[in-house]
Parts: structure tokens; sequence; C-alpha cells
């Protein structure tokens, strides 16, 4: 980005929205990236020529796309609330998923992921193998037993969030309670896996939708995912951080002489491994390994085990 004033990074000079530049200066537009591959590794005495800027951006972007999957620590966080039907609607530019919360009593509760199918599709049958079928010929879809049950409560859950105890006696799971003495040992040889009390949900990436089980109507939810970088289709709003700079250059260099015919194999392997190597040293300078930190984590070893 263009170097600006000190009025305008913390003001935007009045304009909306003033935090625009806040944090700006870790990072490199696209469009400088473009410019920049095209003055200093592009030409007619340069191992890359005659190349047009589409190629540039197209291999630009796929390694911003990379970086973004696995490299880039910049997780995205979107808060909905879930209503009856159950339903979590995935970002616009969500790419896969990191964690779930349940923001409940001013408390982040992580959920687990549910192993069990959550949601499926249901056709209407008149027989064993005769379908209705709608002017298009294509089968009648109806809501599914399965999702009806899920919606209101009456599916068994193999979880321990089924709270069918709980309506039988509320007291079930209140270690206060002189009732819980009595289920001391009742829990012996436990799924672990399924030892959770909270919420859990299934990912119909297909559908779009983050699918939850009975108790999680009308709660707060807090997804944390990851996206590709590409700002919905808007390359200016495309950046990249400063450490990965000279990394995305030779992502470009060595995606290019890898498919440009007649180039010779030590030149490809040349720039594969000058582009593994960068890479490697962007991710130790991301990584901000603090001594602070090395000490909480050595301290944290002398735990005892209680």
């Amino acid at each position: 980005m263009a170097y600006i004033n000190q009025r305008k990074y913390y003001t935007n000079d009045g304009v909306n929205p003033t935090d625009e530049n806040w944090g700006s200066y870790q990072y490199i537009s696209l469009e400088d990236i473009i410019k920049n591959f095209q003055l200093m590794y592009s030409g007619n005495h340069a191992l890359i020529n005659n190349v047009s800027r589409f190629k540039i951006l197209f291999h630009a972007k796929r390694g911003i796309q990379e970086l973004n999957y696995d490299a880039f620590k910049e997780i995205k966080a979107l808060e909905l609330k879930v209503f009856d039907d159950l339903r979590f609607v995935l970002p616009a530019d969500y790419v896969n998923w990191v964690k779930l919360y349940l923001l409940k009593n001013n408390v982040l509760r992580e959920l687990t992921e549910n192993i069990q199918v959550q949601s499926a599709v249901s056709f209407i049958q008149s027989s064993t193998d005769t379908f209705t079928y709608d002017s298009s010929g294509n089968a009648t879809v109806v809501e599914s037993n399965l999702d009806s049950e899920r919606k209101d409560g009456s599916l068994k859950s193999i979880y321990l969030n089924d709270e069918i105890d709980e309506n039988v006696n509320p007291n079930v799971n209140n270690y206060d309670s002189d009732i819980y003495n009595y289920r001391i040992g009742a829990r012996y040889g436990l799924e672990t896996e399924t030892a959770n009390i909270n919420p859990t949900f299934t990912i119909d990436k297909k559908a779009g939708v983050i699918n939850f089980d009975s108790t999680m109507a009308n709660q707060q939810c807090v997804l944390q995912y990851i996206s590709d970088g590409m700002e919905n289709g808007d390359d200016s709003k495309i950046s990249v951080n400063k450490l990965f700079e000279e990394y995305i250059y030779a992502y470009i260099q060595y995606a290019l002489l890898n498919s440009k015919f007649g180039v010779q194999e030590y030149i490809v392997n040349r720039a594969r491994k000058n582009k593994q190597a960068l890479l490697r040293n962007a991710k130790i300078r991301l990584s901000n390994i603090h001594p602070s930190r090395l000490l909480m984590n050595l301290r944290g070893e002398d735990k005892w085990l209680k």
C-alpha cells in the first residue's frame, strides 16, 4: 500500500470507516505484488519474459489462497443466533471451519462435531420402489423424520446432552446433590468421545449450513473459520502479509517456469527449492516464538497430576 501520514492512518481523514487503515502497514496489496514482479522478475534479460499480466495475476492469487489455507494465522469469526430451525448458514467467504462455540452465561463453550447423521433428504413414497414426482420428473422432497425429530428434540443422542435423565430428575448431574451419590460408578466405561454435555453439530458443506441438535435452539453461536483471502472477488482488497512477500514472488516464478515449455529441469527444481525455503522462513517469522510464551509452556509441564 502507499505510505500515508498518521492522521490518515488513525482517522482516515474523517471518512467512514475511520478504522480502515488500522494495521494496514503489515500488508502489501495484490496490485503492488503484480507491479513489483513485472518490474524485477520478468523482462528481456530475465528467466521469465513475454508473460502476460493475467498469468502473473492468476498465479499470485493461487499462491495467496494456498497461504490462507494453512500458513496464515488469520482466523475470522462470525456470531449468529441459532433459531428453532437449528441451522447456522455458513459465511459467504467460508472455506473451512476451525472451532465452533456456544456463547452462554458470558462463557464460550467449545462444541463437538457429531459423528452421527443429523440431516437427510426424504422422498415421498407410495411403495418400496415407487416415488412421487414433480412436473420436472424429479422425486418430490419432504422433510425427513430425522430432521423433524432432531428439531423437536425427540431424536435420541449418544451424547450426554440428551438430557433425558435431567427431565426425569433435574438433580441427576448436580454434584452437590445427594441423588448424585447414588449414581457413582454408573458411567463407568463411558465412551469419552461422546462424553459431552454441550450441543453438537454437523456441517453440511453442500447445503452451506451447520446443523445442530435441539439443545442449541435460540442460543448464540460463534464460528471461527478460514477463508481463501480473495475478498469476495474484489482484487483491490486482496493483500498479503509482508512476511510472505518474497515467497509470493518465488511462487509466481516457480509456477510460470514449471508451466513453460522448454525450461530445463534444473532451473525448475531450483525455483521450487527457493519457494519452499522462503515459505519455511516466513512461517518461522510469523510464529512469534517469544521467550515468555516458552516459559509459560515449560511451567505448565511442572503441574502435578491429581
